[in-house]
């Protein structure tokens, strides 16, 4: 999984979702850290930079999609408007995969990070 690399466009989904079950069983949550791929492992990690501000977030895979023509990833509303990409509504991001050990880390840097502007 932390060899994983892609780029293309990612869009976001929030509202009209909100509540239904992803397709690992959660219910999606618009306000959590979450994404939809249609290949990655459900349950994994990945990294996904903004390619035109350089901001970035850590998102659990819990959802397969998107299925619209061109995007290579579904980001929930929360870490959408992390990375910029809420105003715009599609954005260029690269995707990075990451081991169980990188997520942890890279999650515990981001909620202290979020602290710290507090």
């Amino acid at each position: 999984m932390s060899d994983f690399r892609q780029s293309g466009k990612a869009s976001w989904y929030g509202r009209a979702f909100h509540g239904r079950r992803t397709a690992n069983g959660e219910r999606f949550d618009m306000n959590e850290l979450t994404a939809a791929h249609r290949t990655l492992p459900l349950s994994s990690y990945v990294k996904v930079i903004n390619q035109s501000n350089g901001k970035s977030v850590v998102v659990k895979i819990n959802d397969r999609g998107p299925f619209k023509r061109g995007r290579v990833l579904d980001l929930s509303y929360a870490a959408a408007k992390i990375i910029g990409l809420v105003h715009a509504g599609t954005g260029s991001v690269k995707i990075v995969g990451l081991s169980p050990e990188q997520a942890k880390v890279a999650r515990d840097e981001m909620v202290a990070s979020a602290s710290q502007t507090h």
